[in-house]
């Protein structure tokens, strides 16, 4: 059946659009063509379950990133703004930072609070240190220390007097000089006594300094408890200067209980730390001495214990936060502890530590592309871990592998309650989904976003809606009503159909672009049709250097391609280079020869390692098809060569498998089949021509290479019927078609293809088992009688027995 120009491009009337130009509509206001998507999506960001974690899977292109995030951001706008985070000191232990959670906006609050409060206890102390009234009542304790220890002292000195002993002090400590006379006695006059009165003097003075260590043990446990009355005195000191700030910033934040507590443990950090602050104000003018010696910020730093790090602040936030992480490395998923160096050391306390990813997306939604985490080691671990323990765990990624002895913080961990949208291939998804059983715990939504949607007025509408928006955001000229029409027929040649649409905006997008830079060029109000169509030719011509070196080996009977006359056995099949960019058709020669023999068919591009699996297999198919059409009495007795001439890369796809049969067909049957028809479409057993891809790009590649060599009004392209709703050709080739000049051919059965390449009917069996006389399949059945026979003569003479030797 030959196709008419109406069949080969659905055009697009402007009157379907409702619109003049796309200055009449307003931007899409919610996801475009991806219903299904969308539906997932609703459904996984509302369901609130453990474990229902999204995976966007596309294509780059459909707007997967664009269109979720958007969708997010409506969705967190309804919803409440999560809490802030603070990391404050653990007065217990250190090496272990405490999280504050509180209200949004209250974090940066609470860290200017506490500031301002230790700086008020900084001044409240050193005024209450600095009072006559704390003066005087520690000289009285001191005072009142001193009058009990000089009475205790002059007791003994007058009981040491009484004795006949004086207690001089030395720097070896108090001594006792035996006196007679009211003088001391010399070593000499100490000797020259009677042995009673030494012995004596001696009892007497090991009483005297037994009386005088017992005065020593209480006169160090009256300093003792003088230094407790002094520590007491300054406890209530500090306490009556510090009660009033806390308790009113303690009042504050009463809603808060764990607040509240750290309030009070820092509280009591100071008491215990009075001297710190004392030192702070009393010793003032001796740190200002030894300022140039000290590196900026060392005069605060034992005061930065008392420091509020702000994690997470959510005060500028309206509704959930919406966090696309493009880089999803390690310490940017959850945060690190940073290090400063300190006299050659390197050193880090809480206020050091960084948020991640996580902490900001903690409350709302996180958007992750699966391949980029995949590349960073640890991070889909550590992705995992959080969100199965519902933490955030801040922590090196050498200590998870132990590659530090150092010790370092171990900051407590941040609950964690967020929805993870991980955006990423479709193979990809398969891939984590067969192999990763945590996978399928934690990430239960798939939200597939499709390359195409259905033609409708409807989503025509949502076309032109996607061009305002495109041209408003980006400024560029709004497009007329044949630019519109334009760009949709593209959208239909993208989708290769043309009942669907494309969804690859981004694709669109750049069209959009191209376009109104030939339209300031032209210095046009409004993109024109022509615009966009010389967009779309221009990017094709830019990347087309190596189609335009191959039409011209073509051209030049370097590759040799028929396009007019007959040949038996040689049929043109079409085929599609891709590369990358652009896909273009490439014609080429298939030839096939037959003669006597049980090899059967073989494939050429197989036996040279050239034919790929699914070439193979379609080649396999031609011997089952002649089998159900010719072997049904006697087995075949056929041996036909395949090959693709000219062709020294890899072979692959079943597309050709019809052109293949044409030609064993042509050479059984030796009928010339018409150089000028090239050929594409899978075939199976059953004789049935079945669709194939890219049959655009083949009949586009065939028509360039007859107008290179001149186009004879009867060339054309058989394609498989069931691809008629694909086609979406050029309008150059449409223009061909309508003046005779070029034809489409589209057939059901490979009885249609080869009556129509060879001029001959296709035959059908009759009653009696024969085919019609004259047809296509009577030749070849008569052929392939002829090579059995001939084969079974040949049997015959190998075994007749040899004469014997003379």
């Amino acid at each position: 059946m030959e196709l008419t120009p109406e069949q080969l491009r659905r055009t697009c009337d402007p009157n379907e659009l409702g619109c003049a130009t796309s200055e009449e509509m307003e931007p899409p206001r919610a996801v475009i063509g991806q219903a299904r998507a969308v539906r997932a999506l609703t459904f996984g960001l509302g369901i609130k379950a453990s474990g229902f974690n999204i995976y966007v899977a596309g294509v780059p292109g459909t707007g997967r990133t664009t269109a979720s995030h958007t969708f997010l951001q409506e969705v967190a706008s309804t919803q409440p703004v999560p809490d802030d985070w603070c990391y404050v000191h653990n007065f217990r232990d250190p090496y272990r930072p405490k999280s504050l959670r509180l209200p949004a906006g209250q974090g940066r609050m609470f860290q200017s609070d506490v500031h301002a409060l230790i700086q008020e206890a900084r001044a409240a102390i050193r005024r209450a240190f600095e009072s006559e009234e704390y003066a005087a009542r520690r000289e009285q304790t001191v005072r009142a220390f001193q009058s009990q220890r000089d009475e205790m002292f002059q007791r003994i000195n007058e009981r040491a007097l009484a004795q006949g002993f004086f207690i001089r002090g030395t720097p070896m400590g108090l001594v006792t000089i035996p006196i007679r006379d009211g003088k001391p006695l010399g070593e000499e006059e100490f000797a020259a006594l009677t042995p009673e009165e030494r012995e004596a003097i001696s009892k007497r003075r090991e009483q005297i300094q037994g009386e005088l260590e017992a005065a020593f043990r209480q006169a160090r446990s009256l300093e003792k408890g003088a230094n407790e009355a002094l520590q007491t005195l300054d406890q209530q000191v500090g306490r009556f200067a510090l009660s009033p700030l806390f308790e009113e910033i303690q009042r504050k934040y009463q809603a808060l209980p764990h607040v509240v507590t750290y309030l009070a443990e820092a509280q009591q950090d100071i008491l215990e730390n009075l001297s710190l602050f004392r030192a702070d104000t009393t010793e003032e003018a001796g740190s200002q001495a030894q300022a140039p010696f000290q590196m900026p910020g060392m005069r605060d730093l034992p005061f930065r214990k008392y420091h509020v790090n702000v994690l997470v602040d959510n005060a500028a936030l309206r509704g959930a936060p919406v966090i696309i992480e493009l880089n999803p490395t390690y310490n940017s998923l959850f945060g690190r502890i940073e290090r400063e160096a300190q006299f050659g050391a390197l050193f880090t306390d809480f206020t050091m530590i960084r948020e991640g990813s996580l902490h900001r997306a903690n409350g709302g939604y996180l958007v992750l592309p699966v391949e980029e985490l995949m590349r960073n080691p640890f991070a889909w671990d550590g992705l995992k871990r959080a969100l199965r323990n519902r933490e955030i765990i801040i922590e090196d990624a050498g200590e998870r592998l132990g590659l530090f002895s150092t010790k370092s913080l171990s900051p407590e961990p941040i609950a964690l309650d967020t929805k993870v949208v991980l955006i990423g291939q479709p193979l990809m998804y398969s891939l984590l989904y067969t192999y990763d059983e945590d996978f399928r715990e934690l990430f239960k939504v798939k939200a597939d976003f499709d390359t195409r949607m259905p033609r409708s007025s409807e989503t025509m509408a949502d076309y032109v809606s996607f061009v305002c928006g495109v041209v408003q955001n980006e400024g560029l000229r709004h497009l007329e009503g044949t630019a519109l029409t334009k760009l949709i027929e593209h959208g239909s040649r993208l989708a290769d159909d043309q009942d669907k649409l494309s969804t690859r905006f981004g694709d669109l997008a750049d069209i959009l672009r191209e376009a109104n830079y030939y339209a300031t060029q032209d210095d046009s109000r409004y993109v024109t049709g022509a615009h966009v169509r010389r967009a779309i030719e221009e990017k094709f011509y830019r990347s087309g250097l190596v189609q335009e070196r191959a039409q011209e080996l073509i051209a030049q009977d370097i590759i040799k391609i028929d396009v007019a006359g007959e040949k038996i056995g040689q049929v043109n099949g079409l085929s599609v280079m891709s590369l990358g960019d652009i896909e273009f058709g490439r014609p080429s020669r298939i030839t096939a020869v037959t003669s006597p023999g049980q090899e059967g068919i073989l494939d050429i591009e197989r036996e040279a390692k050239l034919g790929g699996p699914i070439h193979t297999k379609g080649v396999l198919i031609l011997a089952g098809f002649l089998a159900e059409r010719f072997a049904r009495e006697r087995p075949l007795s056929l041996s036909a060569r395949l090959v693709f001439e000219q062709s020294y890369s890899g072979v692959e796809g079943d597309s050709a498998s019809s052109t293949e049969l044409y030609a064993i067909l042509s050479s059984l049957a030796g009928l010339p089949i018409q150089q000028g028809i090239a050929v594409t479409g899978s075939v199976n057993q059953r004789g049935e021509v079945q669709a194939i891809g890219g049959v655009n790009e083949k009949i586009e590649g065939f028509y360039e290479v007859c107008k290179l060599k001149g186009l004879t009004g009867a060339q054309g392209v058989m394609i498989p019927a069931s691809n008629v709703k694909n086609l979406m050709l050029k309008e150059e080739i449409v223009e061909a078609v309508r003046a005779g000049q070029f034809h489409i051919w589209a057939v059901h059965t490979i009885d249609e293809g080869i009556a129509l390449l060879t001029g001959a009917p296709a035959g059908q069996r009759d009653a009696e088992g024969a085919f019609t006389p004259g047809s296509v399949y009577a030749r070849v059945d008569e052929r392939l009688r002829e090579f059995a026979a001939r084969l079974k003569n040949a049997d015959k003479d190998k075994e007749k027995p040899k004469p014997a030797e003379e």
